[in-house]
């Protein structure tokens, strides 16, 4: 081979963009390639959103680049080159072809769709096939292991105390920062839309991104979303200028107004770093103890240091442990037997519910909404509608450009849809329109009324909300944070009952 001693290829992912990555830290220049693949299979196993493609081919060749500067050398095949890989076997297959290398070494993927692909790799190719545990993340599966033993439910507040004790975040002592572990409830105030609203950091697009964005416009002519403006970072460097910025201007009002929704307002005081964490470019622990700095310089209140932590080690951490302990098959629970096809306004937008309308209009152009739009307007509508959770998850999958199946699929078949009958969350995300009201301006000038109860004009999340209560009654009922409603159920007259579930079915009927 060129008389160097290469013994070991290492195969780098799209979501592993980071020099600290295990299989990285674990070989040198001279002993080892690097196999990099743009392949197929990964824009086909879902719809994706252009900008999501675009966002991870661009991050990966500005990463090759970076690696051949520091000397690596790597092997690199493109989409857009005359035969293309079909999927990371076929990659594999063509650098064990050309090369004689005695190990190959992945780190552990996000996904057991492709952990479990892997593992069947050293029999096909002959050849010892080295698979790393990701430790990126903050809690090991062996951790999370000890965390979940002996416990019928899941409570992410306790799993994320003990991750502020383990990483000293926010606190003093023993004792939380404050004196208190959570400020979720200095964290729900609806905006109004004179606020000053910071405008999200940007990058124009360089010679690779510009060759990125061509190859998806013309290979996804019929894709997802629309792929322009493209205004994300592709770098480590540009990541932590996005760091940077968010820090500055917007970190002292995320805490505060971080439910918020606001007709033509996309990003309010969000971050929009989970993808870059998601991908590699900046270190999850390293945002947090930038947060705590900023906190402990007195530029930000603690409501939003502590609301922002707890998204990445509470959270994050959090979701991706129940992913793997629970298996494969955790992507197609469906506990409360939802089988209703996803609408098709979600992928178009065309729908006259202003707060579905918004934020999926919004999904499309930017690939993004935040997570209060997810939960309780698009996971609230399909958890009410009896939509197959199945389906919304691989939706959610396809649409934001945040989404890898670790994190996505608990926040959707557990969090959201409650399709795994209650171990993530302790009651099913259901709303009626009130909520989306309170937490927003949509309602104003929506078609339907949020007022009306029933009738034909009256907002759909309101009938909606009664019926999947009352469909699910067998279920839910003995869920003691539902008690309450069930109650108010009981106490409304036959009539009204019977409006509520004649307007659903209409609604439904509708869909």
């Amino acid at each position: 081979m060129m008389g160097h001693t290469v013994t070991d290829l290492v195969l780098v992912l799209g979501d592993q963009l980071s020099p600290h990555l295990p299989s990285l830290r674990q070989t040198s220049p001279g002993d080892a390639d690097i196999l990099m693949v743009e392949a197929i299979s990964e824009t086909e196993y879902v719809w994706h959103h252009r900008k999501k493609i675009a966002l991870i081919f661009s991050a990966m060749r500005h990463f090759a680049a970076e690696l051949e500067a520091q000397g690596r050398r790597v092997i690199y095949h493109r989409l857009d080159q005359d035969e293309p890989c079909t999927d990371f076997a076929d990659g594999v297959a063509r650098a064990l072809k050309a090369g004689a290398y005695e190990r190959l070494i992945v780190t552990e993927p996000g996904e057991w769709r492709l952990k479990q692909a892997f593992e069947t790799w050293q029999d096909r190719f002959n050849l010892p096939v080295t698979l790393i545990e990701d430790d990126r993340f903050l809690c090991s599966h062996e951790r999370f292991e000890r965390w979940a033993e002996g416990r019928k439910q899941f409570r992410m507040e306790y799993f994320y105390r003990e991750m502020r004790r383990e990483t000293g975040l926010l606190m003093e002592g023993d004792k939380p920062a404050g004196g208190q572990w959570n400020y979720d409830a200095e964290n729900r105030k609806p905006a109004a839309g004179n606020l000053f609203m910071p405008r999200p950091f940007r990058v124009e697009p360089d010679a690779i991104t510009r060759d990125v964005l061509d190859l998806v416009a013309n290979r996804f002519a019929d894709g997802f979303g629309d792929i322009e403006p493209f205004h994300f970072a592709v770098t480590a460097a540009q990541a932590e200028d996005a760091l940077d910025h968010f820090i500055e201007h917007a970190l002292a009002d995320f805490g505060t107004y971080q439910d918020a929704m606001l007709k033509g307002e996309a990003f309010l005081y969000h971050s929009l770093l989970s993808a870059y964490m998601n991908i590699g470019l900046l270190d999850p622990l390293e945002v947090c103890r930038r947060v705590e700095a900023a906190w402990q310089a007195g530029d930000v209140p603690l409501n939003s240091a502590e609301g922002y932590i707890r998204q990445i080690i509470g959270w994050r951490e959090y979701v991706r442990g129940i992913y793997w302990h629970e298996g494969p098959d955790y992507v197609r629970r469906n506990a409360l037997g939802a089988s209703r096809p996803l609408p098709d306004f979600y992928w178009t937008g065309k729908t006259d519910m202003a707060c579905l309308a918004d934020a999926i209009g919004q999904t499309r152009r930017e690939a993004y909404a935040h997570h209060i739009q997810r939960l309780m307007v698009t996971g609230t509508f399909a958890l009410i509608a009896g939509i197959d959770p199945h389906a919304l998850h691989e939706w959610y999958l396809a649409v934001y450009i945040d989404a890898f199946e670790w994190v996505e699929a608990p926040n959707t078949v557990g969090m959201s849809q409650f399709a795994d009958g209650g171990l993530l969350g302790s009651k099913p995300y259901a709303a009626s329109g009130a909520y989306i009201d309170r937490m927003s301006d949509y309602c104003g000038d929506c078609r339907y009324k949020v007022k009306d109860k029933t009738g034909p004009d009256s907002c759909p999340f309101n009938s909606l909300y009664w019926d999947f209560l009352d469909r699910n009654a067998e279920t839910l009922r003995g869920n003691p944070r539902l008690g309450p409603v069930y109650r108010n159920w009981d106490r409304m007259s036959d009539e009204k009952r019977q409006a509520y579930l004649d307007r659903a079915r209409d609604v439904l009927a509708d869909l």
